[in-house]
């Protein structure tokens, strides 16, 4: 069904998909599951740290190219769309650097811990 141009089925799988992410890790330990939910796979640390930092990569460079074409006069990109893109990257960036500096304050704590 759609209302106004939202379809109603994507909004109900996505609420689905949000309470299965809200369930899951407390959920997964005592055998609950929400109603069509996928079961979770194992997600490994550095895989997801690098997959991560791919996508700030590809974000900054989406953005760079956005901004050469601007500069040299391309008609398909407009401004709003190259500033926004900027935006996001920076916004990735920060974030990512952030998460660095609370791992890195992570491995100092439990580098300092008395054994």
């Amino acid at each position: 069904m759609s209302l106004g141009g939202i379809d109603t089925s994507r909004i109900e799988a996505m609420m689905a998909q949000l309470k299965a992410a809200a369930t899951g890790p407390a959920g997964a330990s005592q055998g609950v599951r929400a109603v069509g939910a996928a079961p979770a796979a194992t997600v490994n640390f550095a895989d997801a740290l690098k997959s991560s930092l791919e996508q700030v990569n590809n974000s900054q460079v989406v953005a760079e190219d956005m901004g050469k074409r601007f500069a040299m006069g391309d008609d398909t990109v407009s401004l709003s769309d190259t500033m926004i893109a900027m935006q996001k990257a920076n916004i990735n960036f920060q974030a990512t650097v952030q998460v660095r500096n609370k791992l890195v304050t992570a491995y100092h704590e439990i580098m300092n811990m008395q054994v």
